[in-house]
């Protein structure tokens, strides 16, 4: 009885220690290593108790968010015991979800319970801290397959906890290999060298062109009646938090740097435009007079019960919000609580406005910071069939880890599921 006991914790410790291993190799910001995150539902599945599929899913998802607690320390100038604590508290969902739902029985209706837990960790509620979802994975498995990848990947992903799971392994396998073939990456790369001028427009070291990526065999090169290009930004945490004029100048004189002589599309990270007021509107109107440039870029709207994390449109005639952030950072940004208490402060969670921007002729899909790392923003965004994927973070506080290189990952990923074209600012 005692050899059996130990033999079950010791396969229940060996299974979380995998599952541990796999969440580190898949989520280390390289887009090609996602598929790895598939094989987690396998080595759940192989639980062989309740206590197991705790351990393996709290192995997993404490790995893949391994970042957070430095991050959330650094972000709060706070102990790392708050971020411990955050971390730990971010995970509680995944892991409640996937004790609640495991089932010994390795048939049909394991893969249903498997379908309801992707379903319940993707999206609201609990998909507020949905982050590392194996079916961020379906862009590089699927690619160009658009909806019906997805659902390939969510079947491939209910297989893989059934007893025929070897099979669905093996197809994983030869899928992952097959997209990551030298022939099909090299027409997959972020900025192409031989995109034509038309799209491609030249910059400066700082600016990084419309990454045209051509997400499998059904994309398209589309010619965009002007040229988009997105400045990467290296000003720390005094991006959008300094108030002076010359920090306005200072990314004045970016966008400028980027645009060339060209009618260009320029777009700046997350918070890059600060507390918009009024002064700071005249300042960009009067200096963009000569300039046919539009300004796509972060900025903070005050609002009657708090702010709003917006991206502004603009230009000589001014400006307009063209997106509200729809999924805040829980906890730093996001407090439902003052809503129940009658406190004012935070951000509002839109979780299911505006998913598209339309500007410029196009429609475009939005992304701010922590919704790249989430599963229900992006598949909201591309319901409504968009043109183009913009993405823009502000990871001064990520202390060095791989939070906005996951990000870049995923975006990654979901474009070339959709065969969308991407374009990404980021400031650290």
């Amino acid at each position: 009885m005692r050899h059996e006991s130990w033999n079950s914790v010791s396969h229940a410790f060996g299974l979380s220690s995998l599952s541990g291993a796999i969440a580190v190799f898949a989520w280390t910001g390289d887009a090609t290593s996602l598929p790895l995150a598939l094989v987690f539902p396998l080595i759940w599945s192989r639980a062989k108790t309740r206590l197991a599929a705790a351990l393996i899913s709290a192995s997993y998802i404490l790995v893949a968010s391994r970042d957070l607690p430095l991050s959330v320390a650094e972000f709060f100038k706070a102990d790392i015991l708050l971020g411990l604590g955050v971390w730990i508290a971010a995970a509680f969902s995944f892991v409640l979800v996937h004790i609640l739902l495991w089932s010994e029985a390795a048939d049909w209706r394991r893969a249903l319970r498997y379908a309801l837990i992707m379903a319940l960790t993707g999206f609201p509620p609990l998909g507020i801290t949905g982050f590392a979802h194996p079916l961020t994975a379906a862009g590089i498995v699927f690619p160009g397959w658009g909806w019906f990848g997805l659902c390939a990947t969510v079947i491939l992903a209910c297989c893989l906890v059934t007893r025929h799971w070897w099979m669905a392994a093996l197809a994983l396998g030869v899928l992952w290999l097959w997209s990551s073939a030298p022939d099909f990456s090299s027409k997959i790369e972020m900025v192409s060298p031989n995109a034509s001028p038309e799209n491609l427009s030249p910059a400066s070291p700082e600016a990084k062109p419309l990454a045209l990526l051509a997400a499998g065999p059904t994309a398209e090169r589309i010619a965009w009646p002007r040229a988009w290009k997105a400045v990467e930004l290296r000003m720390g945490k005094s991006l959008g938090r300094d108030p002076s004029l010359r920090h306005q100048r200072e990314l004045m004189t970016k966008v400028l740097e980027a645009a060339g002589r060209d009618e260009s599309l320029i777009l700046l990270p997350e918070s890059a435009l600060g507390l918009w007021t009024s002064p700071r509107e005249r300042f960009w109107r009067k200096s963009l007079e000569a300039r046919a440039i539009t300004v796509i870029a972060g900025a903070t709207v005050i609002n009657a019960d708090g702010y709003d994390n917006v991206i502004l449109a603009l230009d000589k005639y001014g400006s307009r919000v063209i997106y509200r952030q729809r999924m805040p950072v829980p906890v730093s940004m996001w407090r439902p609580w003052h809503a129940w208490t009658g406190q004012s402060g935070g951000t509002r969670a839109r979780f299911f406005d505006n998913p598209v921007a339309e500007f410029d002729g196009m429609r475009v899909a939005p992304l701010i910071c922590y919704e790249q790392l989430l599963l229900w923003p992006i598949l909201h965004s591309m319901a409504y069939d968009p043109d183009l994927l913009v993405v823009i973070g502000n990871g001064w506080w990520t202390a060095g880890a791989k939070i906005v290189a996951v990000q870049r990952a995923s975006a990654t990923a979901w474009t070339r599921l959709f065969s969308l074209p991407l374009v990404m600012a980021f400031n650290l």
